[in-house]
C-alpha cells in the first residue's frame, strides 16, 4: 500500500542469567491487578543484554501512560523500540530504510512482492492467506518516501507470534519469485489470454496490453490531480528522493533483476528498526525476534538521509502541465504554493513550535491566511502541500491553492508573503496559543483503541531520519518547553522571520491540459509498442512475439489457478474456538428528561464528557435532505450576529475537544424497508467545560446568521472548495460511490446514502458552485434557514447519549437540562411539496471519469438484521472475498482491490472493485460468484477461516466513547448483537449454499451495477447501460441540470 502525503500532523552470560532470573519472578507482575507492564522496576537496567539485544535505554512517560526502551540487536545492529502501555490491542511493526534509485516504484513492487511468499510460509500470497487465519484489528503494508513498514495489530497473544513470524520470514526470507514480479509489478500480455479456449472473439481480447496491480495501483493514483500535484512538487524540491510509488511512465523499465538486488541491498536487519507496543511480555517478543535476527551478520546498510533542494539561491518557479476537471469552473483550475526549507528536524521543540505556527496560519475559517487567500477569493481550498511537514530531515513549509484562475497566480505568492510580513508585525495571539495546547491536552485524555498504531505511524518516518524517537515521546517535556518559549517575547515570531520572511522559495504550478488525458495514453501506447518491439527483435518476429507473451501470460494464470487450492498447512493460525461465545458486555443505562430519553454509558474517561444526539426528522423533503451538508458546514462558517466564526473556533479549542453536526440515517434492524433520518450532534470536553460545550451547540445551531451581508459569499466558497475535491475524492474511493450509487436503486437507506454522500451530491455541489452571481444563491439560503428551524428540538423526537465517569453524572445530567431547556419545545418538518417519481434506476449504470482505470459495484437485496439469513451471507461474504474474488480479480485480474461484501443492518450484499483495467471481466466474476459459492465443496477450514475474519471486526477494540454507540444509533442492543454472534460461529457449510442460491443466483434480477471509469466501445446503451455524465450544468440552468440530479433520486 502507498503510503499518501504526510500531515501535521552482547554481554557475559551471567548478565544473562540475571535476566532470565529476573524475568520468572517478575512475569505475574504483569497480571491485572498487580503491577502495570509500564512498571520500569521490572524490567533490566541499560547495558544488559536480552535475548541477544542490548537495552540502550528505558524512559517512563507518565502523560502518555508509557514506558519504552531502546534496544539494539548486538550482532546486526538493528535497532528497536518497545513502547509498554497497559493496552491490550498490541502492535508490532518491521521496517527498512529504502531510498528509491529511480521513479521505478522498486520499493512499492518489492513492499507487494515480500509478501508473496517467503521460506517457511512457501504458499503463494501468504499475506492475504494470513488475513483470514488471523483476529487481528489491523494488518498492512507501507511504502512511504524514503523507508517501508509492515505493521499489524491484534488483542491475541498466538495471534501476535503467528503474523510476527510470517511478518519477519516474508521481509527477511521472501521468495520473490518471478512470476510474482510480473503479477504485482509490470507484464505485457493478451487482455485475455484465455478468449480462444472460452470461445470469444480473439480479435477483441489478444491485444497486448500492460499489466501489474502496482501498476494498475499507480495509473489509479495518479488520476488523482491532487496526488499527481504533491507527487510532482516533491520531485521537484526533492530530486535526490525519487517516486518510491512509481511512476507508470518509468515502472516498465524495473526489472526482476532490479528488484532481487534492491532486497538483497536494504531488506537486512542491519538496515532495519522494529517496533512492539502494548501489554505483552516484552521478553517474548525479544526471543522470537532475536531467533530470526542471529543468522544475519552486520553489513554496511544504505542509511543515507536525503534532504530538500537549498533554496538559499531562491526564489525558483516551476510550472508543470495536469488534468482539467470537469467538476469545476473552467477558469479555475490551477494549482499554485509557496515553499520554504526550514530546519532539522531533530529539533523537536523547534519542529513542534513550526507545527503550532502552521496550525496558527492555516487552520479555520478565521486564520489569518485563510482570510487572505480563500476568503478573499484567491482560491477555494487548500493545495494538497500545504502546511508544514516535519517528516523528513528537514523541514518544508508551504501554502498555497487550489482552484486557482490563471491571472490569479501571481497574486497567491505575494498575498502569502504580504500577510506573513503583517502576521510579523503584529504578532501571535495568546489565546489561539492556548487554544491549540487545549486540544492537544485534550488528545491525550481521550482514550482511542488504536493509540499504538497512532503512535507507530507518528514515531517512525522521524526515526528513520535521524529523529531520536525519545524525543518524539517527550510530550510534556516538549509542551513546557513550548510554553516557556511562547512566554518569552517574539518566540513564534521570531521563527516566522527565521524561515519564512524571505523569497528563498520554490513556487509550484499545476496548470489544467485539454489534452492531459489524451498525452498520457498516448506515451503509453508508445511505451508499449517499444516494449512490444523490443520482443518481437528478441523473439524473431511478431507473431512469435505474440505466442510467447500469450504463452507466458498463460503460464502465470496456471500457476495462479494452482495457488487456489494450494496446501495452507504451513501457515499458523488461531481458532474459532478461541473466540468467547459470549461477548464482552458494556453495561448501559436509559433516563429521560422530559421527554428526552437519555443512554448513559458510566466508565473511566480521564475526566472526559462524551455526548452524542439525534434529533429524528418525519417525511424530509429531497431538496432539504440534499443541502444538510451545506447546512452543517455554513453553521461552521458563516458565524452569528454577535460573534464572528473566528471568535466561535477560538472558544471551541478553548472549551472542547470539538464540536460537530452532520446528516444520521439508520435501518431498522427489524426492517430494512424502514430507515430513520435526522440530525446527530455530538462533542467532547473535560468535564468542567460542558456547558460551554452545550452552548456552543446550540449557538452555532440556532443562531448562525445567515442573512449576513457576506453569508452568500461565504456559502460559495464551501461550495467551490466541494467542487474542487471532487474529483479526486473520487479517484481515491471511486468503489464507494459505485456502491452507494448501485445501492440507492435497492433500499430507502441506501437512497438516502446516496444523496447526502454519493455521487448525487457530488453533481449538486458542483452545480450550485457554478452558479453565476446574477442567479445568486438566494433560493438556497431561504431553505438553509428553514432547516435551521427544525434542525433541534426539546421533544420526543430528540434523545441523547452520555458516556462520563461515575463522578459527573449528576453534574452531565444538570447541564443536559440546562441545553434542552434553551432548545425549542417542538419543530415542524415541511413536507414534499410534489408527488415522488417511481423508481428510476437502470440496472446497469456508467459514469464517465477521466480515469486511467475503473471503479465497480454491483449490489443485491438480502435481508434485515434479525433474520436468520444474515449470519451465513456474511460469512459467504469472506468466502468469496478470500476464497475467490481476489484471486480472480486482483491476482488473474490485475486490479488493486477487489472484494465482496454484506451489510447487514442495511440488509445488502455486493461486490466491487478498485483501479481495476477490466471491468467487463470483473462484472462477469461477480454475475457468476453466486452460483460459483452455490457448487463449491467448502471446506470446514474455509468456514473457519472466514469466520475468524468476520469476528476481526466484531470483536475489535473499541474506543470508549464509541462505547453502547451501537445500540444509540441503530436500536441493536447487546442482546440482539449476542444472538448475531451465536448465529455467525453456529453458520453451517449448507447455510453458505442455501444463501448463496437464494439471495445471490435467485436475487440477481434485481441487481443494481454502477461502474466508473473511462468510457469506450463496450459502454453501449444499446446493450443496456444508462450512462449518466458527471459535469457542470451551463449558467442560468438549475441545479442538478447535468444527467445526474436530485429529482433521478427521489424514490428507491
Amino acid at each position: 500500500m502507498l503510503r499518501g502525503p504526510p500531515r501535521w500532523v552482547a554481554y557475559g552470560k551471567a548478565r544473562h542469567t540475571r535476566w532470565q532470573l529476573c524475568k520468572r519472578v517478575l512475569q505475574p507482575l504483569n497480571r491485572r491487578g498487580l503491577a502495570s507492564v509500564t512498571d520500569l522496576k521490572q524490567y533490566p537496567q541499560p547495558g544488559e543484554n536480552i535475548h541477544g539485544f542490548t537495552l540502550k535505554r528505558s524512559k517512563h512517560v507518565s502523560e502518555l501512560q508509557l514506558t519504552a526502551f531502546h534496544l539494539e540487536h548486538d550482532k546486526t545492529g538493528a535497532e528497536y523500540l518497545h513502547v509498554a502501555r497497559d493496552d491490550k490491542n498490541n502492535v508490532f511493526s518491521v521496517g527498512f530504510k529504502t531510498n528509491p534509485p529511480d521513479d521505478t516504484g522498486v520499493p512499492h513492487i518489492l513492499e507487494h512482492t515480500t509478501l508473496c511468499g517467503s521460506q517457511k510460509y512457501p504458499v503463494r500470497d501468504p499475506f492475504f492467506k494470513m488475513l483470514p487465519r488471523s483476529l487481528s484489528n489491523f494488518m498492512n503494508a507501507f511504502t512511504s518516501s524514503d523507508h517501508t513498514s509492515y505493521p499489524f495489530a491484534t488483542t491475541n497473544q498466538q495471534d501476535f507470534k503467528n503474523l510476527m513470524s510470517v511478518y519477519l520470514d516474508a521481509t527477511l526470507h521472501p521468495l520473490l519469485n518471478e512470476n510474482d514480479f510480473t503479477q504485482e509489478g509490470w507484464r505485457i500480455g493478451p487482455q485475455n489470454p484465455k478468449a480462444a479456449t472460452e470461445g470469444q472473439d480473439e480479435s477483441e481480447h489478444d491485444k497486448l496490453v500492460f499489466k501489474g496491480v502496482v501498476y494498475n495501483e499507480m495509473k489509479g493514483q495518479m488520476s488523482d490531480a491532487s496526488y499527481l500535484y504533491y507527487i510532482r512538487f516533491q520531485d521537484h524540491i526533492f530530486p535526490d528522493i525519487n517516486n518510491s510509488g512509481g511512476d507508470p511512465q518509468k515502472m516498465t523499465d524495473l526489472t526482476y533483476k532490479n528488484l532481487k538486488d534492491f532486497h538483497a541491498k536494504n531488506y537486512h536487519p542491519s538496515n532495519a528498526k522494529l517496533f512492539t507496543y502494548g501489554d505483552m511480555p516484552l521478553a517474548d517478543h525479544l526471543q522470537e525476534v532475536g531467533r530470526q535476527l542471529d543468522p544475519f551478520d552486520k553489513i554496511q546498510a544504505d542509511k543515507v538521509i536525503k534532504t530538500p533542494i537549498n533554496l538559499e539561491q531562491g526564489p525558483l518557479y516551476h510550472t508543470i502541465k495536469g488534468p482539467r476537471d470537469p467538476l469545476v469552473d473552467k477558469d479555475m483550475q490551477y494549482k499554485t504554493s509557496t515553499s520554504w526549507i526550514t530546519g532539522d528536524t531533530s529539533n523537536i521543540l523547534e519542529t513542534f513550535s513550526l507545527g503550532v505556527m502552521s496550525s496558527l496560519l492555516t487552520d479555520g475559517y478565521g486564520s489569518p491566511l485563510y482570510q487572505a487567500l480563500i476568503e478573499a477569493g484567491l482560491g477555494p481550498d487548500w493545495s494538497p502541500n500545504t502546511g508544514f511537514d516535519g517528516g523528513g530531515k528537514v523541514g518544508i513549509f508551504s501554502i498555497g491553492l487550489n482552484g486557482v484562475r490563471e491571472t490569479d497566480v501571481p497574486k497567491v505568492k505575494e498575498t502569502i508573503q504580504s500577510k506573513l510580513q503583517e502576521v510579523h508585525q503584529k504578532g501571535f495571539d495568546k489565546g489561539k496559543v492556548d487554544g491549540i495546547l487545549h486540544q492537544l491536552e485534550l488528545a491525550l485524555k481521550h482514550k482511542t483503541a488504536n493509540f499504538g498504531m497512532g503512535l507507530m505511524q507518528r514515531v517512525q518516518p522521524g526515526w528513520f531520519n535521524g529523529v531520536d524517537p525519545f524525543d518524539a515521546l517527550a510530550w510534556d517535556d516538549v509542551v513546557i518547553a513550548f510554553k516557556q518559549r511562547f512566554a518569552e517575547k517574539s518566540y513564534l515570531e521570531s521563527l516566522l522571520e527565521k524561515y519564512l520572511l524571505n523569497d528563498n522559495t520554490l513556487t509550484f504550478t499545476m496548470e489544467p491540459s485539454d489534452t492531459y488525458g489524451e498525452e498520457l495514453s498516448s506515451e503509453e501506447a508508445t511505451r508499449l509498442a517499444a516494449k512490444i518491439s523490443e520482443v518481437t527483435e528478441q523473439a524473431g518476429g511478431e507473431a512469435e512475439a505474440q505466442k510467447q507473451l500469450a504463452a507466458r501470460e498463460l503460464e502465470l494464470l496456471e500457476d495462479q489457478e494452482k495457488a487456489s487450492d494450494q496446501d495452507l498447512s504451513c501457515l499458523p493460525t488461531v481458532h474459532v474456538k478461541d473466540i468467547p461465545r459470549e461477548m464482552a458486555r458494556k453495561a448501559v443505562r436509559d433516563s429521560k428528561l422530559g421527554d428526552v430519553k437519555v443512554q448513559w454509558r458510566e466508565a473511566s474517561t480521564n475526566g472526559l464528557t462524551y455526548f452524542r444526539a439525534i434529533n429524528a426528522l418525519a417525511s424530509l423533503p429531497t431538496e432539504l435532505r440534499m443541502l444538510i451538508p451545506l447546512f452543517t458546514d455554513s453553521i461552521m462558517r458563516l458565524g452569528t450576529k454577535d460573534k464572528t466564526m473566528e471568535e466561535l473556533e477560538d472558544l471551541i479549542k478553548l472549551k472542547t475537544g470539538g464540536i460537530r453536526a452532520s446528516y444520521s440515517a439508520s435501518p431498522s434492524p427489524m426492517d430494512m424497508k424502514a430507515s430513520a433520518e435526522g440530525f446527530s450532534f455530538s462533542g467532547y470536553a473535560l468535564d468542567s467545560n460542558v456547558p460551554a460545550m452545550y452552548e456552543l451547540l446550540r449557538t452555532i445551531i440556532q443562531e448562525t446568521n445567515f442573512d449576513s451581508p457576506e453569508a452568500e459569499s461565504k456559502i460559495r466558497q464551501l461550495l467551490q472548495a466541494d467542487a474542487s475535491g471532487a474529483l479526486d475524492a473520487v479517484a481515491g474511493s471511486g468503489h464507494s460511490y459505485a456502491r452507494r450509487y448501485a445501492e440507492a436503486g435497492l433500499t430507502p437507506h441506501g437512497l438516502l446514502n446516496e444523496q447526502i454522500g454519493g455521487l448525487t451530491q457530488v453533481q449538486q455541489s458542483g452545480d450550485l458552485a457554478n452558479r453565476t452571481a446574477v442567479e445568486g444563491l438566494g433560493d438556497v439560503i431561504a431553505k438553509l434557514k428553514t432547516i435551521q428551524q427544525f434542525a433541534i428540538s426539546n421533544s420526543s423526537s430528540f434523545r441523547a447519549a452520555l458516556t462520563c465517569g461515575p463522578e459527573s453524572v449528576s453534574t452531565n445530567e444538570a447541564a443536559l437540562q440546562k441545553f434542552l431547556s434553551g432548545l425549542p419545545a417542538s419543530t415542524t418538518t415541511p413536507k414534499e411539496q410534489s408527488p415522488v417519481p417511481k423508481d428510476v434506476f437502470s440496472p446497469t449504470t456508467f459514469f464517465p471519469f477521466p480515469y486511467q482505470v475503473y471503479y465497480s459495484a454491483l449490489a443485491l437485496p438480502t435481508v434485515s438484521y434479525v433474520h436468520p439469513s444474515g449470519a451465513p451471507l456474511q460469512i459467504l461474504s469472506q468466502l468469496l472475498t478470500h476464497k475467490h474474488l481476489h484471486h480472480e480479480i486482483r491476482e488473474k485480474g490485475g486490479a488493486y482491490g477487489g472484494g465482496a461484501y454484506a451489510r447487514g443492518l442495511s440488509g445488502l450484499f455486493g461486490y466491487y472493485s478498485y483501479r481495476d483495467p477490466n471491468p467487463q471481466n470483473t462484472l462477469k466474476i461477480m454475475r457468476d460468484a453466486g452460483r460459483w459459492a452455490r457448487d463449491k465443496d467448502w471446506t470446514d477450514r474455509d468456514l473457519e477461516e472466514a469466520k475468524l475474519s468476520v469476528f476481526q471486526g466484531v470483536d475489535a477494540p473499541e474506543s470508549v466513547s464509541q462505547e453502547g454507540m451501537t445500540r444509540f444509533l441503530s436500536g441493536i442492543d447487546e442482546d440482539m448483537e449476542q444472538k448475531k454472534r451465536e448465529q455467525l460461529l453456529d453458520v453451517k457449510k449448507e447455510d453458505v449454499r442455501d444463501v448463496a442460491q437464494r439471495y445471490l443466483v435467485e436475487g440477481m434480477g434485481a441487481a443494481r451495477i454502477a461502474v466508473l471509469g473511462q468510457k469506450k466501445d463496450w459502454v453501449k446503451e444499446s446493450e443496456g447501460w444508462e450512462i449518466k455524465s458527471m459535469k457542470l450544468s451551463k449558467p442560468s440552468e438549475s441545479a442538478g441540470a447535468s444527467d445526474l440530479s436530485a429529482s433521478d433520486l427521489d424514490h428507491a
